[in-house]
């Protein structure tokens, strides 16, 4: 770590990851009640824009010019596709694989794609080999995916879980 701003942002991108889970439940839920995962993905991404627009006001973010975004590379248009993608897997597999695991995989998919990314510098991001340690730390995270999964199969789960106030 270089400083406490280095901390603060690592605490604030932890915090943003603890509310995945939480996202992926409330929206497989959410689909339920619906009567379809595309709706929940529909309304999820709407309370997005509802939630998003008030705070742009709040900081008096200037409309943005899009004449440059058309002349950029294809692959910019790829966040809104791939939110959608990522929503509605949540939703519908969160459910079937628990939250860990759900997580787990996700941290997988997303360590392998950004090994990925950052070999070939693709995204306009700069390119940084992948090497030993690199590819260490990723089948760690596999062994890990590995490892939730053999531990939730149905004969080593020994109770059924307890309702809470999340699981209505």
């Amino acid at each position: 770590m270089q400083n406490i701003s280095s901390v603060l942002l690592l605490g604030f991108a932890l915090l943003a990851g603890a509310v995945v889970p939480f996202q992926a439940g409330a929206n497989a839920t959410l689909g339920r009640m619906l009567g379809h995962p595309l709706w929940a993905t529909l309304v999820s991404l709407a309370v997005s824009i509802a939630i998003i627009i008030p705070v742009m006001m709040g900081f008096k973010v200037s409309a943005p010019t899009f004449s440059g975004t058309f002349k950029g590379p294809w692959w910019i248009w790829l966040g809104g596709a791939a939110g959608v993608i990522y929503i509605t897997a949540a939703l519908l597999l969160a459910p079937k694989l628990g939250a860990t695991n759900f997580i787990v995989a996700v941290i997988a998919g997303q360590m392998i794609a950004s090994l990925l990314i950052d070999h070939f510098g693709l995204v306009g991001l700069p390119i940084k080999p992948v090497n030993l340690a690199r590819i260490s730390g990723v089948v760690m995270i596999l062994l890990g995916l590995i490892v939730t999964q053999w531990a939730t199969q149905p004969s080593r789960i020994s109770s059924p879980p307890s309702k809470s106030m999340f699981s209505q």
